[in-house]
């Protein structure tokens, strides 16, 4: 009479192993995916689809040339680079851009 309780309970402790390798394998934690790459925030060319068109060493320089675009209707922003200050815009408007910021404006 022991022998069927102790089979049952055998077969129970066997297919509750089946089914947590199964969740397991199907609902794993990934570890062994690759990770993706995190960004370097002092890697020049971490910027994605923005181009440098200009250092300046103050915000405010910054801002202005950055109003002279808005003028000229060129999107851009302006991005910190250690003690100096960024203007960027996307590629397509890098000419455009580089043209208005040279310009000198009385």
């Amino acid at each position: 009479m022991l022998e069927a309780p102790l089979s049952v309970l055998i077969g129970a402790v066997v297919m509750l192993g089946v089914v947590l390798l199964a969740l397991r394998w199907t609902f794993g934690t990934g570890r062994d995916l690759p990770v993706p790459p995190v960004p370097d925030p002092d890697d020049p060319t971490g910027d994605g689809l923005l181009t440098e068109v200009s250092r300046v060493p103050t915000e405010a320089a910054a801002q202005v040339l950055r109003a002279r675009l808005a003028e000229a209707g060129i999107r851009s922003t302006v991005g910190r680079a250690g003690e100096a200050y960024r203007l960027l815009v996307f590629p397509a408007d890098e000419v455009n851009a580089r043209l208005v910021v040279g310009q000198e404006r009385w």
